[in-house]
């Protein structure tokens, strides 16, 4: 980003870009919850490694700023979610079950991260 908006503009752009990405995170956490009887927080962790995967393609691409501030901070962040995943975490360790919310903490750090490595890399092979 060159920093050049700010301000309302600049606001609106991530506001736009968070109106698609937070209900799409629901839509998605609920989709895919419900079809895992298990303990892990599926939905959570899938839309977290979809939209670090997806900030690390934009990350590589030669996008503006207003591309950056609609897509990466505004649909990214509101797709990817940090308080749920540590509100889960915090939950399956008060209920005990420490096993599985450490899982998630390592799964989610290094998996999230690889994500954006991946997607990154993927950018970069597409655009050459």
């Amino acid at each position: 980003m060159t920093g050049t908006l700010s301000g309302p503009l600049a606001a609106l752009l991530v506001a736009a870009g968070g109106a698609v990405g937070a209900p799409l995170r629901y839509l998605t956490d609920r989709f895919i919850q419900a079809r895992h009887d298990t303990l892990f927080p599926w939905g959570t962790f899938t839309v977290n490694l979809l939209g670090s995967a997806l900030l690390g393609f934009l990350a590589a691409l030669p996008v503006g700023e207003v591309m950056s501030l609609a897509l990466g901070a505004g649909f990214c962040g509101a797709l990817t979610t940090y308080s749920t995943f540590s509100y889960e975490t915090l939950r399956l360790v008060q209920d005990g079950a420490r096993f599985v919310a450490a899982a998630n903490v390592v799964a989610s750090v290094a998996g999230g991260l690889g994500a954006g490595v991946c997607g990154f890399l993927l950018a970069r092979a597409v655009t050459g």
